[in-house]
């Protein structure tokens, strides 16, 4: 499978993209790190987002077994679709 043609991010440096099936109209964006880890031999993931085929949209995650909110790819970074949440004095800086 390849990443939608909307998806408007590169991969970062030593990281890429997969995407796989996740439910009928469905699929799941992962980001991979290429980096070298001593524990694992395995390239390690994580979810980035989810993307709706028929409806072409994009979403963050929960977690990577569940779908979150609908987002703006442009509110989106490289690493993950999940949205910065401000809070308190933090908002006003933003």
């Amino acid at each position: 499978m390849e990443l939608p043609t909307s998806f408007i991010h590169s991969a970062p440096k030593s990281y890429s993209y997969e995407v796989t099936p996740f439910k009928r109209n469905v699929v799941a964006i992962w980001i991979l790190n290429h980096g070298n880890f001593s524990y694992t031999d395995k390239t390690p993931r994580s979810i980035w987002g989810f993307y709706n085929t028929k409806t072409r949209e994009y979403s963050s995650p929960v977690n990577a077994t569940k779908q979150g909110d609908i987002v703006d790819i442009e509110n989106t970074t490289p690493y993950s679709s999940m949205q910065i949440k401000y809070q308190g004095i933090e908002a006003f800086f933003v």
